[in-house]
C-alpha cells in the first residue's frame, strides 16, 4: 500500500517538473488518485502559474476545488474535472475570464453550479451523467460566448427540451426522451 502511495506521489511530481522544466502551458494530472489539490504544488509551480493555461484533473477523488486552485491558476482556457466527486464550484471560478471550456462530467452536481453563468468567456460546458434537474435557462439564455452545453444522463426536467433555438443561442446536447409507458 505505502510503496503504491509512494508510486503515485513520485508520478504527480515528475508531471509538476515536466510543466516547470519545460514551460509548458498544461498540466495533466489526471488519474493520479488525488483526494485534494496538493499545496506543495502552488510552491512548485508559482513561477510558471501565469502560463498555464490547461488544466486536467480527470478521474481522481476530489471533492471540491479551493478557491486558492482558481485564484492561483487565473489564465486558464481550458478546466478538466471529469470523474470527480465534485458538487459545487467555489464562487472564485467566476474570476476565470480567459476559461474557454470546462468539464464537469462523471460528478455529482445536483443543480447546475451557477457561477459558470457568469464567466464572460465559456463557450463550452459538459454536465454530462450528473443529477441535474434543474438549471437556470434565463441565465444560461443570457451566456453570450456559450456555444454547448452537454447535459446528457441527467434528470433535467421537461422545461429545459423546451429551451430550443432562438431562444438560446448554443447547442444543448440532452439524452433522449424515456418513451411513457403505456398502463
Amino acid at each position: 500500500m505505502q510503496k503504491r502511495m509512494g508510486e503515485a506521489v513520485a508520478r504527480v511530481a515528475r508531471k509538476v517538473n515536466d510543466t516547470v522544466e519545460n514551460k509548458t502551458d498544461s498540466l495533466d494530472l489526471a488519474n493520479c488518485k488525488l483526494m485534494t489539490f496538493p499545496v506543495g504544488i502552488y510552491k512548485a509551480m508559482r513561477s510558471v502559474t501565469e502560463g498555464i493555461h490547461r488544466i486536467s484533473l480527470a478521474n481522481n477523488e476530489l471533492k471540491s476545488i479551493t478557491s486558492r486552485f482558481v485564484t492561483t491558476f487565473s489564465q486558464l482556457r481550458e478546466l478538466n474535472l471529469a470523474g470527480n466527486y465534485l458538487h459545487r464550484l467555489p464562487e472564485e471560478i467566476t474570476s476565470l475570464l480567459h476559461l474557454r471550456a470546462i468539464d464537469l462530467s462523471r460528478n455529482r452536481f445536483r443543480r447546475f453550479p451557477e457561477p459558470l453563468a457568469t464567466v464572460p468567456s465559456l463557450e463550452t460546458i459538459d454536465l454530462g451523467e450528473n443529477e441535474i434537474a434543474e438549471v437556470p435557462t434565463e441565465k444560461l439564455a443570457s451566456m453570450a460566448s456559450l456555444r454547448s452545453l452537454n447535459l446528457r444522463d441527467n434528470p433535467v426536467g421537461p422545461e429545459v427540451r423546451l429551451l430550443v433555438r432562438p431562444l438560446v443561442p448554443f447547442d444543448l446536447l440532452l439524452s433522449p426522451e424515456e418513451p411513457i409507458p403505456e398502463a
